[in-house]
């Protein structure tokens, strides 16, 4: 068997192997990027080397390795041991000490030859490499308060805190918890009290959180990832259709440029680039436009245009005299 097939099939056994209800021959197929007749040969095969459970869920069948696989086959590369190092570093706070604490449960349960033939190439790797440290709000640290906001979270029930930001500020809140975003700050998202209609809190102004005896869940089909992309950042109001045209110098980088989850980027015969998508958080996406100088126009919509201005004529006042 060749290494490209030996390296697909053990791909394979480890998504099986980590999936807690399976996986289906579609959704592996998809995963592994290969058709499904192909799929259903590798399945067969690792049935030969793994007892592979069938999970009957009619009309459909899923597949997984309830009996997780041995550690010959689950050691670590050194580069994935540096990237979970560097993730850590990047994250700060509770999220860093949860992947420190990760990284050292990896390494605990290797074999010692494992963890002497790692050793070397893992210290270079991390010698070799380093995190740029950007400017921004500091990461959220409290470790008390984001237990039992996810305790909540986990089990479906009310929260109440009182919350030093928002035009009620110091008041008492009492919301569902649909979920955590987590970014340059960090927010609960949740809907207060006789309403389904999500906002953001930031973790930071969230005082005395407790969970309540009350069941409290979101409402079906809430996708925090889709909730998350109806904005440029954080802040959600009315979602605009935005359309923005980057200069020749820069057309390129915008190719590869991530302005927002659902963008098209359009090269022009004239060598600038269009870039359209639609979001609300029109004053964060300014801010952000402002790195770009003179090599992003706006536009569409006017509002957009209204917030630079009003922007830059800020900085001009502060900085004229």
């Amino acid at each position: 068997m060749r290494h490209e097939k030996a390296a697909g099939l053990l791909e394979l056994a480890r998504m099986l192997a980590s999936s807690a209800e399976g996986l289906t021959l579609d959704e592996m197929t998809e995963r592994m990027g290969v058709g499904r007749r192909t799929v259903e040969r590798m399945r067969d095969a690792l049935n030969d080397l793994f007892p592979v459970e069938i999970v009957e869920e009619p009309p459909t069948r899923r597949f997984r390795i309830p009996a997780g696989l041995d550690n010959l086959f689950q050691t670590p590369t050194a580069e994935e041991l540096a990237a979970l190092r560097r993730a850590a570093e990047v994250s700060g706070g509770s999220t860093a000490a949860a992947l420190r604490t990760l990284e050292q449960k990896v390494l605990s349960a290797l074999r010692a030859g494992a963890r002497r033939r790692l050793a070397p190439d893992l210290e270079a790797l991390v010698q070799a490499e380093a995190i740029a440290v950007h400017a921004g709000p500091r990461p959220f640290e409290d470790e008390e308060v984001l237990s039992v906001v996810r305790q909540a979270i986990v089990s479906l029930q009310a929260l109440s805190f009182r919350y030093e930001g928002g035009s009620r500020r110091g008041e008492a809140r009492e919301v569902t918890p649909y979920g955590l975003l987590f970014g340059r700050s960090n927010y609960l998202v949740a809907a207060e009290a006789g309403s389904e209609a999500p906002k953001t809190f930031r973790l930071d102004l969230i005082r005395d959180p407790q969970v309540l005896d009350r069941a409290a869940a979101p409402p079906n089909g809430f996708s925090l990832q889709d909730f998350a992309d109806q904005s440029f950042g954080i802040y959600h109001d009315e979602v605009q259709d935005v359309v923005l045209r980057i200069g020749k110098g820069r057309a390129r980088d915008a190719l590869n440029w991530r302005f927002h989850a659902r963008q098209t980027v359009e090269l022009q015969p004239d060598e600038t680039a269009l870039v359209r998508f639609s979001a609300s958080g029109m004053r964060e996406l300014a801010w952000h436009l402002f790195t770009w100088g003179g090599q992003v126009e706006i536009v569409s919509p006017p509002s957009l245009k209204a917030q630079m201005i009003e922007l830059l004529q800020d900085a001009l006042a502060a900085h004229s005299s």
